[in-house]
Protein backbone atom coordinates (compact mmCIF):
# COMPACT_ATOMS: atom_id res chain seq x y z
CA UNK A 1 0.00 0.00 0.00
CA UNK A 2 1.39 3.40 -1.01
CA UNK A 3 2.35 5.94 1.62
CA UNK A 4 0.55 9.28 1.41
CA UNK A 5 1.31 12.99 1.67
CA UNK A 6 -0.34 16.28 0.79
CA UNK A 7 2.42 17.54 -1.51
CA UNK A 8 5.31 15.78 -3.21
CA UNK A 9 8.18 18.11 -4.08
CA UNK A 10 10.54 16.54 -6.63
CA UNK A 11 13.94 18.16 -6.12
CA UNK A 12 15.70 19.22 -2.94
CA UNK A 13 17.51 22.35 -4.14
CA UNK A 14 16.74 25.89 -2.93
CA UNK A 15 13.43 26.09 -4.85
CA UNK A 16 12.15 22.78 -3.52
CA UNK A 17 13.38 23.38 0.02
CA UNK A 18 11.88 26.88 0.17
CA UNK A 19 8.55 25.59 -1.11
CA UNK A 20 8.55 22.65 1.32
CA UNK A 21 9.51 24.89 4.25
CA UNK A 22 6.64 27.26 3.57
CA UNK A 23 4.17 24.44 2.99
CA UNK A 24 5.15 22.89 6.31
CA UNK A 25 4.58 26.26 8.00
CA UNK A 26 1.12 26.12 6.48
CA UNK A 27 0.44 22.78 8.13
CA UNK A 28 0.75 20.52 5.07
CA UNK A 29 2.41 17.11 5.03
CA UNK A 30 5.28 17.33 2.52
CA UNK A 31 7.73 14.83 1.07
CA UNK A 32 10.84 15.99 -0.79
CA UNK A 33 12.18 13.41 -3.24
CA UNK A 34 15.64 13.78 -4.77
CA UNK A 35 17.82 11.34 -6.67
CA UNK A 36 20.87 12.61 -4.80
CA UNK A 37 21.80 12.29 -1.16
CA UNK A 38 22.69 15.47 0.73
CA UNK A 39 25.05 17.16 1.16
CA UNK A 40 25.70 16.93 -2.55
CA UNK A 41 28.15 18.54 -4.93
CA UNK A 42 26.42 21.42 -6.71
CA UNK A 43 28.59 23.81 -8.66
CA UNK A 44 27.38 27.40 -8.67
CA UNK A 45 29.01 30.81 -8.38
CA UNK A 46 26.80 31.00 -5.32
CA UNK A 47 26.14 34.56 -4.33
CA UNK A 48 22.89 35.45 -2.60
CA UNK A 49 21.52 38.89 -1.81
CA UNK A 50 20.17 40.15 1.52
CA UNK A 51 16.67 39.91 -0.05
CA UNK A 52 17.14 36.13 -0.29
CA UNK A 53 18.07 35.89 3.37
CA UNK A 54 15.07 38.05 4.31
CA UNK A 55 12.65 35.94 2.26
CA UNK A 56 13.92 32.81 3.98
CA UNK A 57 14.03 34.43 7.45
CA UNK A 58 17.66 33.32 7.51
CA UNK A 59 20.19 35.00 9.81
CA UNK A 60 23.69 35.03 8.24
CA UNK A 61 25.37 34.75 11.63
CA UNK A 62 23.32 31.72 12.58
CA UNK A 63 23.90 30.15 9.18
CA UNK A 64 27.67 30.62 9.47
CA UNK A 65 27.88 28.74 12.75
CA UNK A 66 29.29 25.27 12.37
CA UNK A 67 31.82 26.28 9.75
CA UNK A 68 29.49 26.96 6.82
CA UNK A 69 30.90 29.50 4.36
CA UNK A 70 29.05 32.81 4.10
CA UNK A 71 31.44 35.28 2.52
CA UNK A 72 30.46 38.93 2.84
CA UNK A 73 30.63 40.79 -0.49
CA UNK A 74 31.12 44.56 -0.50
CA UNK A 75 31.94 45.14 -4.13
CA UNK A 76 32.57 43.74 -7.60
CA UNK A 77 35.12 44.24 -10.32
CA UNK A 78 33.59 44.42 -13.80
CA UNK A 79 34.99 44.56 -17.31
CA UNK A 80 34.64 43.19 -20.78
CA UNK A 81 37.32 40.51 -21.09
CA UNK A 82 40.63 42.16 -21.92
CA UNK A 83 39.41 45.75 -21.44
CA UNK A 84 39.83 48.20 -18.57
CA UNK A 85 37.90 47.30 -15.42
CA UNK A 86 35.63 49.19 -13.05
CA UNK A 87 36.08 48.33 -9.39
CA UNK A 88 32.93 49.17 -7.43
CA UNK A 89 32.82 49.13 -3.65
CA UNK A 90 29.83 49.73 -1.39
CA UNK A 91 29.68 50.93 2.20
CA UNK A 92 27.57 47.89 3.14
CA UNK A 93 27.29 44.19 2.45
CA UNK A 94 25.48 43.81 -0.88
CA UNK A 95 25.65 40.05 -1.22
CA UNK A 96 26.98 36.88 0.38
CA UNK A 97 28.94 34.00 -1.07
CA UNK A 98 27.82 30.50 -0.15
CA UNK A 99 28.80 26.98 -1.13
CA UNK A 100 25.82 25.25 -2.64
CA UNK A 101 26.71 21.88 -1.09
CA UNK A 102 26.29 23.51 2.34
CA UNK A 103 23.47 25.91 1.54
CA UNK A 104 21.22 23.33 -0.11
CA UNK A 105 21.75 20.80 2.68
CA UNK A 106 20.97 23.41 5.35
CA UNK A 107 17.74 24.52 3.68
CA UNK A 108 16.61 20.95 3.08
CA UNK A 109 17.17 19.95 6.70
CA UNK A 110 15.44 23.11 7.91
CA UNK A 111 12.40 22.56 5.69
CA UNK A 112 10.80 20.11 8.11
CA UNK A 113 9.64 17.91 5.24
CA UNK A 114 9.93 14.16 5.12
CA UNK A 115 12.86 13.26 2.91
CA UNK A 116 13.23 10.54 0.31
CA UNK A 117 16.78 10.85 -0.97
CA UNK A 118 19.12 8.82 -3.13
CA UNK A 119 16.34 7.39 -5.33
CA UNK A 120 15.76 8.23 -8.98
CA UNK A 121 12.08 8.87 -9.69
CA UNK A 122 11.13 6.52 -12.51
CA UNK A 123 7.37 6.87 -12.95
CA UNK A 124 4.65 9.42 -12.24
CA UNK A 125 1.03 8.37 -12.62
CA UNK A 126 -1.89 10.75 -12.55
CA UNK A 127 -4.91 9.52 -10.57
CA UNK A 128 -8.30 11.10 -10.21
CA UNK A 129 -7.33 13.14 -7.16
CA UNK A 130 -3.55 13.22 -7.18
CA UNK A 131 -0.34 11.50 -8.22
CA UNK A 132 1.42 8.21 -7.52
CA UNK A 133 5.22 8.21 -7.60
CA UNK A 134 6.89 4.90 -8.47
CA UNK A 135 3.87 3.06 -7.11
CA UNK A 136 4.97 3.74 -3.55
CA UNK A 137 3.90 7.29 -2.67
CA UNK A 138 0.55 8.96 -3.23
CA UNK A 139 0.35 12.78 -3.19
CA UNK A 140 -2.56 15.17 -3.58
CA UNK A 141 -0.34 17.68 -5.38
CA UNK A 142 2.97 17.64 -7.26
CA UNK A 143 5.71 20.29 -7.39
CA UNK A 144 8.55 20.03 -9.90
CA UNK A 145 11.79 21.43 -8.49
CA UNK A 146 14.30 19.02 -9.99
CA UNK A 147 16.33 21.44 -12.08
CA UNK A 148 16.75 21.62 -15.84
CA UNK A 149 16.06 17.90 -16.39
CA UNK A 150 13.22 17.65 -13.86
CA UNK A 151 10.97 14.60 -14.48
CA UNK A 152 7.92 16.65 -13.52
CA UNK A 153 8.73 19.20 -16.25
CA UNK A 154 8.92 16.33 -18.72
CA UNK A 155 5.61 14.96 -17.45
CA UNK A 156 3.99 18.38 -18.01
CA UNK A 157 5.17 18.46 -21.61
CA UNK A 158 8.48 20.34 -21.48
CA UNK A 159 10.84 19.33 -24.30
CA UNK A 160 13.94 18.97 -22.17
CA UNK A 161 16.97 20.08 -24.17
CA UNK A 162 15.11 19.95 -27.50
CA UNK A 163 15.15 23.33 -29.17
CA UNK A 164 15.43 25.19 -25.90
CA UNK A 165 17.62 28.34 -25.90
CA UNK A 166 19.90 27.17 -23.10
CA UNK A 167 22.62 28.98 -21.26
CA UNK A 168 25.55 26.59 -20.89
CA UNK A 169 28.04 27.00 -18.05
CA UNK A 170 31.27 25.32 -17.02
CA UNK A 171 32.83 25.94 -13.64
CA UNK A 172 34.89 24.56 -10.81
CA UNK A 173 35.02 25.14 -7.07
CA UNK A 174 37.86 23.86 -4.95
CA UNK A 175 39.45 24.36 -1.57
CA UNK A 176 42.80 26.06 -1.98
CA UNK A 177 45.98 24.91 -0.32
CA UNK A 178 48.18 27.44 1.45
CA UNK A 179 50.28 27.77 -1.72
CA UNK A 180 47.19 28.26 -3.88
CA UNK A 181 45.81 30.90 -1.51
CA UNK A 182 49.06 32.82 -1.82
CA UNK A 183 48.91 32.58 -5.61
CA UNK A 184 45.26 33.68 -5.84
CA UNK A 185 44.91 37.34 -6.81
CA UNK A 186 41.14 37.60 -6.20
CA UNK A 187 39.93 39.53 -3.14
CA UNK A 188 37.36 37.56 -1.10
CA UNK A 189 34.91 40.46 -0.75
CA UNK A 190 35.24 41.68 -4.36
CA UNK A 191 34.33 38.98 -6.92
CA UNK A 192 35.41 39.63 -10.49
CA UNK A 193 33.08 39.48 -13.51
CA UNK A 194 34.29 39.45 -17.11
CA UNK A 195 31.76 39.88 -19.91
CA UNK A 196 32.59 38.04 -23.12
CA UNK A 197 33.93 40.05 -26.04
CA UNK A 198 30.81 39.20 -28.06
CA UNK A 199 28.53 39.98 -25.06
CA UNK A 200 26.88 36.56 -25.23
CA UNK A 201 27.86 35.62 -21.69
CA UNK A 202 30.22 36.32 -18.85
CA UNK A 203 32.84 34.66 -16.69
CA UNK A 204 33.68 35.06 -13.03
CA UNK A 205 36.32 34.51 -10.38
CA UNK A 206 34.93 34.36 -6.86
CA UNK A 207 36.87 33.61 -3.72
CA UNK A 208 34.88 32.36 -0.71
CA UNK A 209 37.26 32.12 2.19
CA UNK A 210 39.55 29.20 1.39
CA UNK A 211 37.47 28.21 -1.66
CA UNK A 212 37.73 29.52 -5.20
CA UNK A 213 34.95 29.32 -7.76
CA UNK A 214 35.77 30.05 -11.39
CA UNK A 215 33.45 29.61 -14.35
CA UNK A 216 31.89 30.89 -17.54
CA UNK A 217 28.36 30.83 -18.91
CA UNK A 218 27.11 31.84 -22.35
CA UNK A 219 24.31 31.36 -24.83
CA UNK A 220 24.43 27.89 -26.35
CA UNK A 221 27.19 25.29 -26.35
CA UNK A 222 29.08 26.32 -29.49
CA UNK A 223 32.80 26.75 -28.71
CA UNK A 224 32.06 26.76 -24.98
CA UNK A 225 35.24 24.86 -24.11
CA UNK A 226 37.30 27.25 -26.20
CA UNK A 227 35.87 30.24 -24.37
CA UNK A 228 36.46 28.61 -20.98
CA UNK A 229 40.07 27.72 -21.79
CA UNK A 230 40.71 31.25 -23.01
CA UNK A 231 39.32 32.71 -19.81
CA UNK A 232 41.39 30.42 -17.58
CA UNK A 233 44.52 31.31 -19.56
CA UNK A 234 43.65 34.99 -19.14
CA UNK A 235 43.37 34.66 -15.35
CA UNK A 236 46.54 32.59 -15.06
CA UNK A 237 48.61 35.07 -17.08
CA UNK A 238 47.51 37.89 -14.77
CA UNK A 239 48.28 36.05 -11.54
CA UNK A 240 44.63 35.67 -10.58
CA UNK A 241 44.33 31.91 -10.77
CA UNK A 242 46.45 29.29 -9.00
CA UNK A 243 47.17 26.04 -10.79
CA UNK A 244 44.44 23.40 -10.53
CA UNK A 245 43.41 20.33 -12.57
CA UNK A 246 41.26 21.68 -15.40
CA UNK A 247 39.60 18.32 -15.93
CA UNK A 248 37.67 19.02 -12.71
CA UNK A 249 35.50 21.57 -14.54
CA UNK A 250 31.84 20.56 -14.75
CA UNK A 251 29.04 21.83 -16.95
CA UNK A 252 25.32 22.43 -16.55
CA UNK A 253 22.52 24.08 -18.61
CA UNK A 254 19.71 26.38 -17.54
CA UNK A 255 17.06 28.64 -19.08
CA UNK A 256 16.35 32.35 -18.80
CA UNK A 257 12.95 33.52 -17.60
CA UNK A 258 12.05 35.49 -20.73
CA UNK A 259 13.17 32.74 -23.11
CA UNK A 260 12.05 29.52 -21.42
CA UNK A 261 9.22 27.79 -23.33
CA UNK A 262 8.23 25.63 -20.36
CA UNK A 263 4.82 25.65 -18.71
CA UNK A 264 4.44 26.86 -15.13
CA UNK A 265 1.45 24.68 -14.28
CA UNK A 266 -0.29 21.49 -15.29
CA UNK A 267 -3.09 19.31 -13.99
CA UNK A 268 -2.49 18.97 -10.25
CA UNK A 269 1.10 20.20 -10.55
CA UNK A 270 3.35 23.21 -11.01
CA UNK A 271 7.01 23.96 -11.72
CA UNK A 272 9.44 26.15 -9.78
CA UNK A 273 13.09 27.14 -10.07
CA UNK A 274 15.23 25.78 -12.89
CA UNK A 275 12.63 23.15 -13.77
CA UNK A 276 10.52 26.05 -15.06
CA UNK A 277 13.49 28.03 -16.41
CA UNK A 278 13.47 31.13 -14.21
CA UNK A 279 17.00 32.58 -14.22
CA UNK A 280 17.18 36.36 -14.47
CA UNK A 281 17.67 37.39 -18.13
CA UNK A 282 20.54 39.86 -17.68
CA UNK A 283 22.58 38.16 -14.97
CA UNK A 284 21.63 34.50 -15.38
CA UNK A 285 21.33 34.32 -11.58
CA UNK A 286 18.88 31.65 -10.54
CA UNK A 287 18.91 31.29 -6.74
CA UNK A 288 16.67 34.24 -5.90
CA UNK A 289 13.98 33.53 -8.54
CA UNK A 290 14.09 29.85 -7.59
CA UNK A 291 13.47 30.59 -3.92
CA UNK A 292 10.83 33.21 -4.61
CA UNK A 293 9.01 30.93 -7.03
CA UNK A 294 9.00 28.24 -4.35
CA UNK A 295 7.46 30.63 -1.83
CA UNK A 296 4.86 31.88 -4.31
CA UNK A 297 4.01 28.30 -5.25
CA UNK A 298 3.57 27.41 -1.57
CA UNK A 299 1.31 30.43 -1.11
CA UNK A 300 -0.83 29.27 -4.02
CA UNK A 301 -1.05 25.68 -2.75
CA UNK A 302 -1.95 26.77 0.77
CA UNK A 303 -4.65 29.12 -0.48
CA UNK A 304 -6.13 26.39 -2.70
CA UNK A 305 -6.89 24.37 0.47
CA UNK A 306 -7.01 21.11 -1.47
CA UNK A 307 -9.06 22.39 -4.44
CA UNK A 308 -6.31 22.24 -7.05
CA UNK A 309 -8.33 23.24 -10.09
CA UNK A 310 -7.24 25.37 -13.03
CA UNK A 311 -8.33 28.65 -11.48
CA UNK A 312 -6.44 27.97 -8.27
CA UNK A 313 -3.22 27.23 -10.19
CA UNK A 314 -3.70 30.24 -12.45
CA UNK A 315 -3.08 32.35 -9.34
CA UNK A 316 0.51 31.06 -9.35
CA UNK A 317 1.04 32.18 -12.94
CA UNK A 318 -0.41 35.62 -12.17
CA UNK A 319 1.84 35.97 -9.13
CA UNK A 320 4.89 35.03 -11.19
CA UNK A 321 4.06 37.61 -13.86
CA UNK A 322 3.43 40.25 -11.21
CA UNK A 323 6.78 39.47 -9.61
CA UNK A 324 9.03 38.81 -12.61
CA UNK A 325 7.18 40.42 -15.51
CA UNK A 326 5.70 39.00 -18.72
CA UNK A 327 7.43 35.91 -20.02
CA UNK A 328 8.36 37.33 -23.40
CA UNK A 329 11.69 38.25 -24.95
CA UNK A 330 12.14 42.00 -25.08
CA UNK A 331 15.06 43.23 -27.21
CA UNK A 332 17.62 45.35 -25.45
CA UNK A 333 19.60 48.20 -26.89
CA UNK A 334 22.43 45.89 -27.95
CA UNK A 335 19.97 43.84 -30.03
CA UNK A 336 18.92 46.91 -32.00
CA UNK A 337 22.38 48.31 -32.78
CA UNK A 338 25.00 46.97 -35.22
CA UNK A 339 28.11 45.26 -33.82
CA UNK A 340 30.39 48.05 -35.01
CA UNK A 341 28.52 50.38 -32.65
CA UNK A 342 28.02 47.96 -29.75
CA UNK A 343 31.55 46.56 -29.48
CA UNK A 344 33.47 49.81 -28.85
CA UNK A 345 30.65 51.11 -26.65
CA UNK A 346 30.54 47.98 -24.46
CA UNK A 347 34.15 48.19 -23.39
CA UNK A 348 33.76 51.81 -22.27
CA UNK A 349 30.48 51.17 -20.48
CA UNK A 350 31.73 48.22 -18.44
CA UNK A 351 34.80 50.26 -17.46
CA UNK A 352 32.56 53.06 -16.18
CA UNK A 353 32.06 52.92 -12.42
CA UNK A 354 28.66 54.62 -12.76
CA UNK A 355 27.37 52.14 -15.35
CA UNK A 356 28.90 49.17 -13.51
CA UNK A 357 27.24 50.14 -10.25
CA UNK A 358 23.90 51.64 -11.28
CA UNK A 359 23.06 49.38 -14.21
CA UNK A 360 25.00 46.10 -14.09
CA UNK A 361 25.12 45.56 -10.33
CA UNK A 362 22.17 47.41 -8.80
CA UNK A 363 19.73 46.64 -11.62
CA UNK A 364 20.88 43.44 -13.36
CA UNK A 365 22.51 41.49 -10.54
CA UNK A 366 21.07 42.72 -7.23
CA UNK A 367 17.60 43.83 -8.41
CA UNK A 368 18.00 46.40 -5.68
CA UNK A 369 14.67 48.04 -6.43
CA UNK A 370 12.73 44.86 -5.69
CA UNK A 371 11.91 44.29 -2.05
CA UNK A 372 12.20 40.85 -0.52
CA UNK A 373 9.13 38.70 -0.08
CA UNK A 374 8.14 39.33 3.54
CA UNK A 375 6.84 36.30 5.38
CA UNK A 376 3.93 36.52 7.76
CA UNK A 377 3.78 34.65 11.01
CA UNK A 378 0.34 33.22 10.18
CA UNK A 379 0.71 30.64 7.43
CA UNK A 380 -2.28 28.48 8.23
CA UNK A 381 -4.21 27.08 5.25
CA UNK A 382 -6.23 29.74 3.48
CA UNK A 383 -3.97 32.60 4.61
CA UNK A 384 -1.35 34.19 2.36
CA UNK A 385 2.10 33.08 3.43
CA UNK A 386 3.89 36.23 2.27
CA UNK A 387 3.25 39.93 2.28
CA UNK A 388 3.57 39.97 -1.49
CA UNK A 389 0.10 40.98 -2.75
CA UNK A 390 -2.16 38.23 -3.99
CA UNK A 391 -3.45 38.63 -7.52
CA UNK A 392 -7.17 38.25 -8.13
CA UNK A 393 -8.48 36.62 -11.29
CA UNK A 394 -9.81 40.00 -12.40
CA UNK A 395 -6.40 41.65 -12.36
CA UNK A 396 -5.00 42.53 -15.76
CA UNK A 397 -1.77 40.92 -16.89
CA UNK A 398 0.49 43.14 -18.97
Amino acid sequence: MAAECDVLVVGGGPAGSACAWQLRRGGLDVVVWDRRTFPREKLCAGWITPQVLAALALDPGEYGRGGRVIQAIRGFQLSRLGDAAARVRYDRIVSYGIRRCEFDHYLLQRSGARLRLGETLQRLERTGDGWIADGSLRARFLVGAGGHFCPVARRLGARLGQGEPIIAAQEVEFEMTAAQRSACGVDPDVPEIYFSRDLKGYAWAFRKGDYLNVGLGRQGTARLGEHVDGFLDFLTERGKLPLFPRDSLRGHPYLLYDQAPRPLTGEGALLIGDSAGLAYPRSGEGIRPAIESGLLAAETIIEAAGAYDGEALAAYERRMVARFGPRTTRPGITDMLPDWVVQPLAGRLFASSWFARRVVLDRWFFHAGEQALELRADTSPGVCATAFPSVDSTDAVA
